[in-house]
């Protein structure tokens, strides 16, 4: 399997994200750990109906769902060109919600947007569930890749690889909607292909910015990059970004994803976690945690379904004194 040699964008990024690791104890927390109790995202999905003044595009979803659902969780076999991506697939189930994602369970009524997450170097989808299996329970299909050369298991492991991952992700997301048509696939149906996100952590924010430059994918309507950066100038049409990053992040500075931020004039907003670093956010009973879902899954609820009450809350959802503070250009 050829594998590009490294470009000068690869091997500036391999450099910012020498040492990058998913599986560091400051943040990786097991998947099964249950959120703090009145923390979790999803449970305040039940106020968190749309505004009777939104005014969804006729293309829209019917709406957001008004409580948290059930979660299943399969497992697809994807290449592109040869290049292996196994993808974990979280989405909403029937039966009741909460307790973990039940394996091949029957999907829940209705369509639901999508939403690609990649993992950062040495990561494999199972790692970031903590955020997948929440959204999911929202009302979202989220499809997590397994890169060939900068998962966990890669060999070999190859850092530079990075540059070829926005078009895997764009694979993803083809191969996943075509399941929506597909008659014999429990997801035909249930997607909704108009209303597309992509979302990662480090590389695999790197990964998403790079879904809106270069060989822009045309499908995807909103992005989130949390400790991560841009893979060139973000083309096309104006799409909302979410940027989430530490102030302390000894991997990605702060100031690379501040100069991401800076650097669109598209509708953008911006979580900084106070003295924090890559990714100890991320684990479902830290600091920040809280703030850092809701904020994500707000965001995902106004781009994906419209729901304009969700876009109210966003500056609430990313502030907190002494953990997080919030900007926005909308």
């Amino acid at each position: 399997m050829p594998v590009r040699p490294l470009t000068r964008l690869a091997l500036c990024l391999t450099l910012a994200l020498a040492g990058c690791t998913a599986t560091d104890p400051q943040w990786h927390a097991d998947s099964a750990t249950p959120a703090p109790s009145g923390t979790d995202a999803v449970t305040t999905l039940a106020s968190a109906t749309p505004s009777p003044s939104a005014s969804p595009s006729p293309s829209a979803p019917a709406g957001a769902p008004k409580a948290a659902l059930a979660v299943g969780v399969r497992t697809l076999k994807l290449s592109r060109n040869g290049r292996s991506l196994p993808t974990t697939v979280w989405y909403p189930a029937t039966g009741k919600a909460g307790g973990s994602p039940k394996t091949n369970a029957p999907v829940a009524p209705g369509r639901f947007p999508l939403v690609v997450f990649s993992h950062g170097l040495h990561g494999l989808p199972a790692y970031y569930e903590q955020i997948t299996r929440r959204l999911a329970a929202a009302g979202f299909v989220v499809a997590a890749p397994a890169y060939p050369f900068t998962n966990r298991d890669a060999n070999p492991f190859n850092a530079g690889d990075m540059g070829n991952q926005p078009a895997d992700a764009s694979e993803v997301i083809t191969r996943v909607l075509k399941l929506d048509t597909t008659s014999s696939d429990p997801l035909r149906g249930h997607l909704d292909p108009a209303h597309v996100a992509v979302g990662g952590h480090s590389a695999g924010g790197y990964t998403s910015a790079g879904i809106l430059a270069n060989k822009r994918d045309t499908r995807v309507k909103a992005a989130i990059v949390i400790a991560g950066g841009s893979m060139g100038a973000f083309k096309g049409a104006r799409t909302p970004v979410l940027f989430v990053h530490g102030d302390k992040d000894p991997t990605v500075p702060y100031q690379t994803g501040r100069n991401a931020y800076t650097g669109t004039s598209w509708p953008k907003g911006f979580v900084t976690l106070l003295g924090q670093g890559h990714g100890e956010y991320l684990g479902p009973s830290a600091k920040g945690f809280d703030q850092v879902m809701k904020t994500m899954t707000d965001f995902l609820r106004w781009t994906m379904y419209a729901d304009a009450a969700a876009k109210s809350r966003l500056s609430g959802d990313g502030t907190k004194s002494e953990v997080s503070k919030f900007e926005a250009r909308w």
